[in-house]
This record gives structure tokens, C-alpha cells and sequence, in this order.
């Protein structure tokens, strides 16, 4: 599979960068294709500028600082996002990504006189969510699991008609012992290498 991973944390040396780090590995290992965005080495710029708000219906052609990411976008098959999740959701980095990049004329259209969508992704046929929660299982699903959410209700339909979903978490982290963090690493580069 062609995949397109998208990372998103601050810090090189955190043990999201290690998460990272072996996602490429199980894919790697797995025989994929594969192309990363590490969206802080980038310095993406993730608000929404009013120009863009007042365009967004106008083609990327006319976006060119989202170009490359809208390439690879429409390029994979996969999609895997890696990121901490932050306030019960993606990290504003990640989410200004899908603001900016998840435009028309690449993740959906919306034909002159239409009332509804069209979605255009559909080369993506997985997309793999591997995160870390602060809080935990139970106390996510009592905020609603808002970052789950949005790629499942929001991204998803937006892909191949039966694009399926992964979610791969880590809850309770800030009390996880360095056995339960590497286990996780480990669960992580096995899903990848086992991706369909």
C-alpha cells in the first residue's frame, strides 16, 4: 500500500517521535510504500487565513502552500495520523492540517447548485489513528472521544466508500510504566506491519 503518515508533536525525543518511529518501521516491514509529513519540522502553518475562509470553494491550484501536502493526500491509499491527543482531541497543529488541506477539490466537492458534498479521497481506503491519552478510557468516553470523532464521522466519509478506521490509543499514559509504554510501541509496529 502507498501510505501517508502525518505527524504532529512539538518535540523530537518524546515518546511520540518514538511512536513515530516505529509506525515507519511496521510499515517498512510490511512492504509498504511510504511518505511522512512531520508537520513542526515543516513549519506548516495550521490557522485558516480569511482568504482562504472566503475561498474555499476555490480550486488548490490557487492554494499552492498546501500543494505538496494535497499531493500526498491524493497520493495514498492509508492514511496514518500520529499525535498526542490534547484537550480531548487533535493537537491545533494537526487540525489546522485537515482545515487547510482537506479542501475542495481534494477531499470533497461541491458542484455549482449542489446542497451536499461529493467526496473526492477515494484512494484512501484505511486510515489508522495511533494516539496517547493523558486520561483514560473511561474518562474519554465520558468527554465523547471528540479527536475518535472526527476522524471516524468527519474524515472517514470523506474517503473510499468502505474506507475502514483503526484507532490505536495509549490511555492513562502520565501513569504508564516504561513496560506498558513499550508495549504499546510494540502493538503499534505490529499494526502497521500487519496494515491491509
Amino acid at each position: 500500500m502507498k501510505v501517508l503518515v502525518v505527524y504532529c508533536h512539538p518535540v523530537e525525543g518524546s515518546f511520540t517521535s518514538a511512536l513515530r518511529d516505529r509506525v515507519l518501521a511496521g510499515l517498512h516491514a510490511g512492504g509498504h510504500e511510504t511518505r511522512l509529513t512531520d508537520l513542526y519540522a515543516d513549519g506548516f502553518r495550521p490557522e485558516l487565513s480569511a482568504w482562504e475562509l472566503a475561498n474555499h470553494l476555490a480550486p488548490p491550484e490557487q492554494k499552492p502552500e498546501i500543494g505538496p501536502y494535497a499531493t500526498d493526500l491524493m497520493w495514498c491509499d492509508a492514511l496514518v495520523l500520529v499525535y498526542p491527543t490534547w484537550w480531548s482531541g487533535q493537537p491545533g497543529m494537526l487540525k489546522g492540517w485537515i482545515d487547510r488541506v482537506w479542501v475542495a477539490g481534494v477531499a470533497y466537492d461541491l458542484p455549482e447548485g449542489a446542497n451536499r458534498i461529493r467526496p473526492q479521497l477515494k484512494n484512501v481506503r484505511r486510515i489508522v489513528t495511533v494516539t496517547t491519552h493523558g486520561s483514560s478510557k473511561f474518562v474519554n468516553a465520558l468527554q465523547g472521544e471528540g479527536g475518535k470523532r472526527v476522524v471516524n464521522r468527519s474524515l472517514r466519509v470523506l474517503c473510499n466508500t468502505f474506507a475502514r478506521t483503526t484507532w490505536v490509543a495509549l490511555y492513562g499514559i502520565d501513569r504508564c510504566s516504561a513496560e506498558q509504554r513499550e508495549a504499546f510501541l510494540a502493538k503499534a509496529e505490529r499494526t502497521m506491519r500487519r496494515l491491509r
